[in-house]
């Protein structure tokens, strides 16, 4: 993990200008799909938040004219997605690429926090549940979609390894270099 300050790749702004406009139905239906893949293959995960098994968590990547709820339902989750600001137990917000870079563990959630790259609002102990059910799942959602894709596997993985080179985003998990 890093723990020095980074300054995080913006999602580009022309992508984000036409999210505006384009219908949200096929992207939330895939992303629900996601979700309900992900609570299926990793169910620990989803133990793991315990009393937060419920709880609705407010995902907002701050460089996206989109919000996210995600809501857990002890191992059945669902995921919303609007462009209506949405209530939730707690808000998670900053930019896509600290919110997926968290996940895949190339930056520290807390490092993002002091660093202001990451507000959290609302119940910070649900936070920190998902925080921490995340982290011991190892998730790698490059992986995850790939899996998803059948015999298009190659190319997504190969898509999205092109998408991770040409922003700098952390789309899927790496080892951690032993040297550090």
């Amino acid at each position: 993990m890093q723990d020095h300050a980074v300054q995080l790749p913006v999602f580009p702004r022309l992508p984000a200008f036409a999210l505006r406009g384009l219908p949200l139905t096929p992207i939330a239906l895939a992303l629900g799909a996601f979700a309900r893949r992900m609570g299926a293959r990793h169910p620990s995960m989803f133990k793991r938040l315990g009393d937060y098994g419920n709880a609705r968590f407010v995902l907002d990547p701050t460089d996206l004219p989109v919000t996210l709820l995600l809501e857990p339902r002890a191992g059945h989750p669902r995921l919303r997605l609007s462009r209506k600001p949405i209530e939730g137990d707690a808000r998670i917000a900053g930019p896509l690429s600290g919110l997926l870079g968290m996940v895949h563990g190339a930056y520290d959630g807390d490092a993002l926090f002091f660093s202001r790259d990451l507000v959290i609002e609302g119940d910070t102990a649900a936070v920190l549940a998902l925080r921490n059910a995340i982290d011991d799942a190892e998730l790698d959602l490059a992986a995850e979609a790939e899996a998803m894709s059948g015999p298009f596997a190659a190319q997504v993985k190969r898509l999205i390894g092109l998408a991770e080179t040409k922003t700098g985003v952390a789309l899927s998990r790496h080892e951690e270099d032993p040297l550090w």
